[in-house]
């Protein structure tokens, strides 16, 4: 079954559970983000986002590049919070909206002039973050999508 909905089929939206899972996709987005620089930066040897000089950890942008990270994950959990309410088919215009701009996130550090495998690397990252996001915010979606209850159905409810 889709799970994507007309109108009149649509069910409620169940937020606590859908910010719950959100929450939890920002931290997952900010430990991948943490990850992805710890393997470029201690085990490849890439200086990404800071100088070599300052070790695996990079300084201060690794925790903002973490905090960015968990700030889009909440974003993309209101982006998909206002499809599930409002949009048709709102999952499939998640996935499309959600694929594009990861695609923006892994072509922009390709283009800067930086050296080539610290462009490579943070395209990397941003693909693992983009790839994060999009699969578990579209896991969290289906659980948190409930039948609307029709009165006057000939259900039996059990006690």
């Amino acid at each position: 079954m889709d799970n994507d909905f007309e109108e009149e089929d649509r069910p409620t939206v169940d937020g606590a559970r859908l910010w719950a899972g959100g929450a939890a996709t920002a931290v997952t987005a900010g430990l991948t983000a943490i990850v992805g620089i710890l393997i470029a930066r201690g085990l490849v040897k890439v200086a990404v986002l800071a100088p070599s000089r300052e070790g695996a950890w990079g300084g201060a942008s690794t925790l903002t590049y973490s905090l960015a990270s968990a700030a889009i994950a909440l974003a993309a959990t209101a982006l998909l919070h206002l499809l599930l309410l409002t949009a048709p088919k709102p999952r499939r215009f998640f996935g499309w909206i959600m694929v594009l701009f990861t695609a923006i996130s892994v072509v922009i550090p390709l283009s800067l002039g930086a050296a080539l495998d610290a462009r490579l690397a943070t395209a990397i990252i941003n693909l693992a973050i983009g790839l994060a996001i999009t699969i578990t915010l579209s896991g969290v979606a289906g659980s948190a999508i409930r039948p609307r209850r029709t009165t006057g159905s000939f259900e039996h409810e059990s006690p």
